[in-house]
């Protein structure tokens, strides 16, 4: 059974479909740590990051696997043997009892899986790697091999495909200059509506948005979770979401999903 305060996806997976995003709650780690930190690359102490996992894990009930992330649009599929650290920004796996796992403290935590659920991905979306490059980032990654492991039925709209959005930076939050908002085709590109202007050179950035826009142009509409507003944003919550814009030394929340 996992902690009441972490958060749970309500969307229309199949029920042998969990997901769930942790929060701040239920480890051992020290300020500015604590209290589960789930990264061992942050600073914190190898032996409460161990003991935090080992909750998370307990928490889960199934195998999590956690990834050397780079900001890059690597597609990881997972299996037993997949060794923690492993170096990709995104996973998928058709194996039960083993969790997609993902690690974020602002970046976009995009969770996927399909009407049948015959499998689940999940996803490490910071601006980098959702702009990609040439409009082909993490999202479309994850959905070339995605679709390559889990066909579309004859006559089956692509709207099989579910996704689920965690907590992020807000767009209240994410200030960014002219070379995110180029990297996502500037003024005159669909994303253009996603960046505020914020000061010379200045734009707030709405992360999710920019998410749901680029799953809808792949045909996912059925996108679920974080909508911009204040509930879901990192940086404004202290005491529920570890956030690296806010606090610069910061631990990290996970995102899982899995097949039971």
């Amino acid at each position: 059974m996992h902690n009441p305060d972490w958060l749970e996806p309500i969307w229309p997976a199949p029920p042998h479909v969990k997901a769930v995003c942790t929060t701040r709650a239920g480890g051992q780690s020290q300020p500015p740590y604590d209290a589960l930190n789930l990264g061992d690359h942050v600073g914190d102490r190898l032996q409460d990051v161990t003991a935090n996992r080992a909750v998370f894990q307990q928490a889960l009930g199934v195998q999590p696997v956690f990834l050397s992330q780079v900001h890059g649009l690597q597609v990881l599929a997972l299996d037993f043997q997949t060794p923690h650290g492993s170096e990709a920004d995104a996973c998928l796996t058709a194996l039960p009892g083993l969790a997609c796992t993902i690690m974020v403290a602002d970046c976009l935590p995009v969770l996927f899986t399909n009407r049948q659920g015959s499998l689940v991905a999940a996803a490490h979306a910071g601006w980098r790697g959702l702009a990609g490059q040439g409009g082909y980032g993490v999202l479309e990654a994850v959905h070339e091999r995605f679709a390559a492991l889990a066909p579309l039925q004859p006559g089956r709209p692509e709207s099989e495909l579910i996704a689920w959005l965690g907590p992020c930076i807000g767009p209240q939050a994410f200030e960014v200059g002219d070379e995110v908002r180029t990297a996502f085709g500037g003024a005159g590109s669909a994303m253009a509506a996603c960046f505020k202007p914020h000061g010379p050179g200045k734009w707030l950035a709405n992360l999710s948005e920019l998410a749901r826009l680029r799953l809808a142009a792949l045909g996912v509409t059925q996108v679920f979770g974080n909508d911009g507003s204040p509930d879901w944003c990192t940086v404004s919550q202290p005491l529920r979401f570890f956030s690296h814009r806010r606090d610069r030394v910061s631990g990290r929340l996970a995102a899982s999903i899995w097949l039971s």
